[in-house]
């Protein structure tokens, strides 16, 4: 599809599109509202019916307490409580610790590369270098660096306007073929020329002070190596997964990672918005792009690969909370459990890595908060198939016992993120981190194990299109563009 045909659409499909985006709107609201009272409905249901057949769980109970199965199974989920309890009680001290680290002037703002990889992006790409080139930032200590990574659509062909329109504010870079984004972003590493690397993903949109704020850690702290932007949700009036994502990624940021950016130890820095200082790229760019796992070359997790890469230097990893920038999400299910397992892969394979120096003496200072949350990530692992295993044995010997706990817990653990947004954000808005916990608790439960077994496959999953998917693409671009 060329460029110039996708703004070739006549008045009266304008004003259709517009009817039907608004009749659409009107019944995702509808549907929306319906889903929320459902949920809570469900909940409190549980919770009633916990309470009310609390005679007949006792009598469960007393009768397991007569096991040494039983005694056993009691003191272990006790003290998984207590540490997971625990942990979230220090990571509030960690978060209440947190700062944020205020921008600098224009005289010392460092030269900054942007490097924006690209792969079967469509207008998304268009959109993003726009973005980034209105940003606050003084355009002398800007260049901002677009790969296509050997696009099937015509990802490209939005480059090319793009650059016709900046000029020479964008440079566009085009891979002979479909390396991977690791290897778009090393090129874009070697190409740049800023004191400060900042990668954003070609399907996000960043605030017109991002930029600078991602850069001036880099000037006030010496012992900053990376900084972690502030991900929210682009297309969250879309569909039902990102509206509930948006609720979840505002708890892992401003919330887990200001935790993490308290020890100087954010674990992964994101790949829609990041930023490097170059020296610590440089040390570490050759090992980067030759990672293995299991004798394979690594092509998924470069993320986290660099951000464990950076952190082993003695580095620090901070996280910026005002840095924001929105990204598209996965509208349909099967696209979020790939995304998902890929995320998992790419864990599962950066704490084995990690754990191979955060137990030395990798960097000046207490390294104690460091290898704590390390060990609860090792602790995720280690516990997905007893978990799995243990939720299958009650689902089919304690069906309403299963149900009903799941359900209070739930009810209660998923206020604390809803309290935390809510706060932050949005009441109404945080209402949905309910039926996601059910959602994740009901049909994405599998990820972890899943990703544990197939940890060697290194497919990124969801960026090979279809021809259908390819059509199907194009054509919510046209219909995108004139409503």
């Amino acid at each position: 599809m060329e460029i110039s045909k996708s703004f070739e659409i006549t008045e009266a499909p304008i004003i259709n599109n517009a009817f039907g985006h608004r009749l659409k709107n009107s019944i995702g609201n509808a549907s929306s509202s319906f889903i929320l009272l459902g949920t809570f409905l469900l909940l409190f249901g549980a919770a009633s019916l916990f309470y009310f057949l609390q005679p007949y769980f006792e009598e469960i109970h007393l009768a397991r307490m007569n096991t040494v199965w039983g005694i056993s199974l009691m003191v272990i989920g006790f003290s998984l409580l207590l540490i997971k309890v625990s942990f979230l009680a220090y990571i509030l001290y960690l978060y209440l610790r947190y700062k944020t680290i205020d921008t600098v002037s224009d005289q010392e703002l460092p030269l900054c590369t942007v490097i924006v990889p690209a792969y079967n992006e469509g207008e998304l790409v268009y959109k993003t270098l726009h973005s980034l080139a209105e940003s606050d930032y003084p355009i002398e200590k800007l260049q901002i660096i677009s790969i296509d990574d050997g696009s099937q659509d015509d990802t490209w062909q939005w480059m090319e306007k793009a650059k016709s329109e900046l000029g020479n504010r964008v440079s566009i870079y085009q891979q002979p073929e479909n390396k991977g984004k690791r290897h778009a972003l090393y090129r874009g590493f070697k190409l740049g020329m800023g004191d400060v690397f900042i990668t954003v993903d070609s399907d996000s949109i960043v605030k017109k002070d991002t930029l600078r704020v991602m850069a001036s850690p880099f000037v006030t702290n010496e012992e900053c190596g990376a900084v972690a932007g502030n991900v929210r949700v682009l297309n969250s009036d879309k569909a039902l997964i990102p509206r509930m994502l948006n609720v979840s990624f505002a708890f892992s940021f401003e919330f887990i990672r200001s935790a993490q950016s308290a020890l100087g130890s954010v674990l992964c820095t994101p790949g829609a918005l990041s930023a490097y200082r170059r020296e610590a790229v440089m040390n570490c760019r050759e090992a980067w792009i030759t990672q293995t796992f299991m004798g394979q070359v690594s092509k998924i997790g470069e993320d986290r690969a660099m951000t464990n890469m950076i952190l082993k230097q003695g580095y620090k990893v901070l996280f910026q909370r005002k840095a924001y920038v929105y990204t598209n999400c996965p509208e349909r299910y099967k696209n979020l459990y790939k995304m998902f397992i890929r995320w998992e892969r790419s864990n599962i394979r950066e704490n084995l890595a990690m754990s191979k120096f955060a137990f030395s003496n990798f960097r000046e200072g207490s390294k104690t908060g460091t290898r704590i949350l390390l060990l609860n990530q090792w602790l995720k692992m280690t516990m997905a198939y007893p978990a799995t295993l243990l939720m299958l044995f009650l689902v089919f010997t304690y069906p309403v016992l299963f149900f009903s706990s799941t359900l209070v817990s739930i009810l209660l653990f998923s206020s604390i993120q809803a309290f935390f947004y809510a706060k932050k954000h949005s009441l109404s808005e945080s209402l949905w981190a309910y039926p996601y916990s059910i959602f994740y608790a009901f049909t994405l439960f599998w990820i972890t194990p899943y990703a544990i077994a197939t940890a060697g496959r290194g497919g990124w999953l969801t960026r090979d299109l279809t021809k259908k998917e390819l059509e199907e693409q194009e054509q919510q671009q046209v219909v995108s563009i004139s409503s």
